[in-house]
């Protein structure tokens, strides 16, 4: 009987590690001498990996393959798609080890333990004001700008963030894809969710630091402490 064949291994010789095909360790050697082989002929932008590639061409191209099962809703990357369908799950598999809360997202929840750190690493060249976010900052400047560069093309409405710009189609669109676990409520918001469960939870997050009495919203903090300040 024939014996079988040990398989080759391929090793890289900067971090030693290990690959059963020698294609596999050219591409891993890219990461320590920074290769960009492939190039986009629209932009000019350059990848280690034709998949990377392939995947970046989407954005010229409109191409999104990945379709969801639930919504129908489509996405250029499988990654997306899979954050997506999070929303009609409600799965959350990443923990902040700090308060216990889960989140959807790896991102969402480095940026959610800056609540914690009080990390704001991103900075207004402007004013000097400093954000838990990349896209608070982007948000920010366009009060320095005025510029305005999402618009609705339904209505004509422009906005500073595309953050904005969803939530406002969703008036055009009807969709409210936040839904409460306990009635089964929707909301075209997160934020309005939020709020709307502290109806099951009796939680009043907002107190007056006049008379200790406590609210579930900080408008109606607001509208109390009136009762405070009246001369």
């Amino acid at each position: 009987m024939s014996q079988k064949k040990p398989q080759s291994t391929y090793h890289c010789d900067i971090c030693g590690r290990s690959f059963s095909l020698n294609g596999n360790l050219t591409k891993h050697k890219r990461i320590h001498t920074g290769e960009k082989p492939f190039h986009c002929g629209i932009c000019g932008k350059s990848f280690p990996r034709n998949s990377h590639l392939a995947v970046h061409k989407r954005i010229h191209t409109g191409e999104k393959p990945f379709h969801c099962d639930i919504c129908g809703k489509s996405f250029s990357q499988v990654g997306g798609l899979t954050i997506h369908k999070r929303i009609h799950t409600g799965e959350k598999p990443f923990h902040c080890d700090i308060c216990g809360k889960s989140l959807s997202q790896g991102t969402a929840l480095t940026i959610h333990k800056r609540v914690h750190t009080g990390e704001k690493p991103f900075h207004c060249d402007i004013c000097g004001n400093s954000f838990s976010q990349i896209t608070g900052l982007t948000v920010h400047k366009c009060i320095h700008t005025g510029e305005k560069p999402f618009r609705c093309d339904v209505c004509g409405n422009s906005f500073s963030g595309s953050s904005y710009l969803t939530i406002h189609r969703r008036i055009h669109t009807g969709e409210k894809p936040f839904h409460c676990d306990v009635c089964g409520k929707s909301f075209s918001r997160g934020t309005a969710l939020t709020v709307h469960r502290r109806i099951h939870s009796g939680e009043k997050p907002f107190r007056c630091d006049i008379c200790g009495k406590s609210f579930s919203q900080n408008s109606h903090l607001a509208k109390h402490m009136s009762i405070h300040t009246k001369v």
